[in-house]
Formats: C-alpha cells, sequence, structure tokens
C-alpha cells in the first residue's frame, strides 16, 4: 500500500506520445518528466507504464529487412521485440526522470522492470487474432512466410499489402508483480508493464516455467491490471485530448469532466468512442473504478497531468 498520507498512482502513457525515432522520445520524454515530478511533489507515489505500438513495429521491421538483405541476421519475433522496447523505452525515461530530478534536487530513485503478463492459452483471441503487426508485404511473401512459419497468419490490409495478425488475449497476471512492490515500498519510481506487457504462458513440458507468445495485450488493460495488483488509488491514462467526449467531432460535441461507470457504460453501447483510441481506455477506466470502493480514474493530456490530479482538468470516472 502506499505510505501514509500518500496516494498510490499509476500513470500510463501512449506510445504514439513518445514520437517515432529515439530523437523524437528522448525530447518527449524530457518534457514529460517535470510533469511527473509534479504529481509526486502532490503526495502521490507513481508507478509509470506507456505504450509501445511505433516502437514494437520500428524494431520488427528493421530485424526483418536486416535478414531479407543479410540472412545471417536472424529475424525476430514479437516478445523479443517488447522486451526491446520496454528496455530502451524505460531507459529514455529513466534518464529523463533523473535529470528533472537533478535541476530539481530531488534524490528519488527510478528503475524500468521488464515486465511479463501470463495469459490464459485458452483465450478464445487466440482462435481470432486480430491485430496487425510488422511490415506490409506482397502476396507473394506473406504466402512464403505462411509456408515457413505455419503458425503465422497474414491478412490483405485496406489493400495495402499483407500483414500478420496476431491475437489480443485479457492479461491474468503480473509475473514480476512482487519486484515492483518491493521497488515502491524503497521508494522507488518504477516504470513497469511497457506496451501491456510481454505474454507468456505457463510450459507445462518445462516443469510450468514461463515462455513468450506472439501476441499483444491492450496497452489500457495491461495499466489497469498494474494498477489494480499496485493497490493504487487512481488510474491516470494519459492522451492527446484533455478530456474525453461524447458526439466527437461534431457540432454539440460535449466534453465529459465526471462521470460514473454507469454512465460511462450506457456511454459505451452507444457507441460513443473510436474503437482504437478512446474506447479501450474508458473500458479499462470502468474495470479500475469499480475493482475497489474509492478508485477512480483519470483520462487527459499529458501536458495537464499534474492539473488532472488536482481536478482541474481531465475526465474523472469513479463508481
Amino acid at each position: 500500500m502506499a505510505k501514509s498520507g500518500a496516494s498510490r498512482v499509476v500513470i500510463a502513457l501512449g506510445g504514439n506520445a513518445l514520437g517515432n525515432t529515439p530523437e523524437e522520445q528522448i525530447e518527449r520524454v524530457r518534457n514529460a518528466a517535470p510533469i511527473l515530478l509534479k504529481v509526486i511533489e502532490q503526495g502521490n507515489e507513481i508507478i509509470i507504464t506507456h505504450g509501445n505500438g511505433p516502437q514494437v513495429g520500428m524494431i520488427q521491421k528493421a530485424f526483418t529487412y536486416a535478414n531479407q538483405t543479410d540472412e545471417s541476421i536472424p529475424t525476430m519475433d514479437l516478445p523479443e521485440c517488447g522486451a526491446m522496447s520496454q528496455g530502451y523505452i524505460g531507459y529514455h525515461l529513466q534518464q529523463a526522470i533523473g535529470a528533472a530530478m537533478h535541476k530539481s534536487y530531488k534524490r528519488w530513485h527510478v528503475a524500468s522492470v521488464v515486465t511479463q503478463i501470463e495469459v490464459d492459452p485458452d483465450d478464445p483471441a487466440f482462435q481470432n487474432p486480430t491485430k496487425p503487426i510488422g511490415a506490409f508485404l506482397t502476396k507473394e511473401q506473406a504466402d512464403a512466410e505462411m509456408a515457413a512459419h505455419p503458425d503465422m497468419i497474414f491478412v490483405e490490409d485496406s489493400g495495402r499489402g499483407y500483414r500478420r495478425v496476431v491475437a489480443s488475449p485479457e492479461p491474468k497476471k503480473i509475473v514480476e508483480n512482487e519486484s515492483i512492490l518491493n521497488l515502491l515500498d524503497n521508494e522507488f519510481i518504477v516504470i513497469a508493464c511497457g506496451g501491456g506487457g510481454i505474454p507468456v504462458v505457463r510450459d507445462y513440458s518445462d516443469k510450468g516455467a514461463y515462455k513468450g507468445q506472439a501476441a499483444v495485450i491492450d496497452k489500457d488493460m495491461g495499466g489497469e491490471l498494474l494498477a489494480e495488483d499496485c493497490a493504487a488509488d487512481t488510474l491516470v491514462l494519459l492522451t492527446a485530448v484533455d478530456h474525453v467526449a461524447i458526439n466527437f467531432g461534431k457540432p454539440d460535441q460535449k466534453d465529459l469532466e465526471d462521470i460514473t461507470t454507469e454512465e460511462a457504460r450506457q456511454y459505451l453501447e452507444q457507441g460513443q468512442f473510436g474503437k482504437g483510441s478512446m474506447e479501450p481506455k474508458v473500458r479499462a477506466a470502468v474495470k479500475f473504478a469499480e475493482s475497489r470502493p474509492g478508485r477512480t480514474c483519470i483520462i487527459g493530456s499529458l501536458d495537464k497531468a499534474a492539473e488532472a490530479m488536482a481536478g482541474l482538468s481531465g475526465t474523472r470516472i469513479h463508481a
């Protein structure tokens, strides 16, 4: 639990908010770090999680193209690409937060945890993979990949070529949860569950050890599980807009400032939120707010994270 008088907060940064190149990412996390420290100065303990979609795509494409040029360079599958992205995004965040702390004369500590998330091998999502990943291929290239790797599925994507699709199973358990809690109890700012976490399942042919799965966990649901398991009081999902809105982009658009989970469900049923953008955030918010009395989820913009924590910006969702 958070220390006496302190509130424990999980802050989720979107992968697109980190830019498309390492240089962009360094600049953006440098700008974000002082904002994150303001949340601590408000009397909170923070755990940071982040998206990694653009970063995983960049890593996987690089290995694919390198392999096509030189077969001695192996391709790299999704679990390994996810681990690599967690590592270098965490590294950039650690450096940026460290620089911001140095300027503010703070002596806090920060650490990243490469995080595995256990999923159910019988999750129905594995029978219906829908998440596109990797480079666009011609039909001939896709057929060759499926012949070489029968477990891979490629589908035509909007006339732009063929892409691999993988499952998006529900996260069940954070494998490194005890390590994360130990770091929190020793006053670390923890970075964990990047990209929703690396999906793993039990391998009972290897005494129940974990093995990676080529799948994608929704980053908002991964952040929600992290917030539950860390006994957080608040989950903050940071995105590109200041508020969740209904009738988005229409003349009667309405920004939402404070809604109940029941109201959020009604809006979800009406299809008010974009399926690949705001909808998963609202679903994660509802799940977290209902997981224990007194919990709140805030959805807002990174630039106004401290204001959102103070109730001056963002959309608050509670039971």
